[in-house]
C-alpha cells in the first residue's frame, strides 16, 4: 500500500508494509512446517510465541497475540493461523474486537469434534460470530481434524472466504505441506 502526498514542490511516497504474524498450532510449528517457510521468508515476519504449547489455556494464547501486535499499526497486520492456532485468532478477534488487514486460518482444528482429546483449556466451544477483518479458511477434505463440512461452517459463520485444497490432510508437515508455495500465494491476495 502507498500513501501520495503532494508537499509542495516535493513529492513523498510513504509505503506501508504488511506485518504477518505466524500463530502456531498444538506443540508449535517445526523447522519444515510452512510456518516456518512463511517466517523465514521476510523480515516482516515473526512468529507469536507461546508460554506454552503443549496444554494451552486459550486465555493466555490470545493475551499474547494481543501484547505481540499491540505495537503495529492494526491496518498491516496478518495473522496466519494453524490448526489451534486458527481457534486463537477467532476467539481473539471475539475478545478484542479490533480491525486487522487480515488472518489465513488453515485446517481450523474442531475442538468440539470427539476425536480432539488434546490437553487444550478454554478454547471450545469454537466462536461462531463474524470477524469485523477479513479472514481465509483453508481446509482440506481429508483432514482428521475438523470435516469439510464443519470448516466450511466456520467460515460461514467468521464471514471469511472458504478454499477447499482438496486431499491434503492436515495441512502440515506429515501431509507434505513444507514449502507450501500455494498457500504462500492464498496469503498474499490478503496483502
Amino acid at each position: 500500500m502507498s500513501n501520495y502526498h503532494n508537499t509542495g514542490r516535493n513529492y513523498l511516497y510513504t509505503f506501508t508494509m504488511t506485518n504477518y504474524f505466524i500463530v502456531p498450532g498444538l506443540g508449535n510449528s517445526g523447522e519444515e512446517h510452512w510456518q516456518t517457510f512463511f517466517e523465514k521468508s521476510g523480515d516482516n515476519f515473526q512468529r507469536i510465541n507461546q508460554q506454552e504449547w503443549d496444554a494451552p489455556h486459550c486465555k493466555d494464547w490470545i493475551e499474547t497475540i494481543d501484547k505481540t501486535i499491540s505495537a503495529y499499526d492494526p491496518s498491516t497486520v496478518i495473522l496466519i493461523g494453524h490448526s489451534l492456532g486458527c481457534a486463537a485468532i477467532a476467539h481473539w478477534a471475539t475478545q478484542y474486537n479490533k480491525k486487522i488487514k487480515g488472518a489465513l486460518l488453515v485446517a481450523p482444528s474442531d475442538l468440539e469434534a470427539p476425536q480432539y482429546t488434546f490437553p487444550a483449556k478454554g478454547f471450545d466451544p469454537m466462536p461462531k460470530e463474524k470477524i469485523n477483518f477479513p479472514t481465509i479458511v483453508v481446509a482440506s477434505s481429508d483432514d482428521p481434524w475438523v470435516s469439510l463440512d464443519r470448516a466450511k461452517f466456520f467460515a460461514k459463520n467468521w464471514g471469511s472466504e472458504f478454499i477447499n485444497i482438496g486431499n491434503a490432510g492436515h495441512i502440515n508437515v506429515s501431509s507434505g505441506h513444507k514449502q507450501w508455495d500455494e498457500g504462500f500465494a492464498i496469503l498474499k491476495t490478503l496483502g
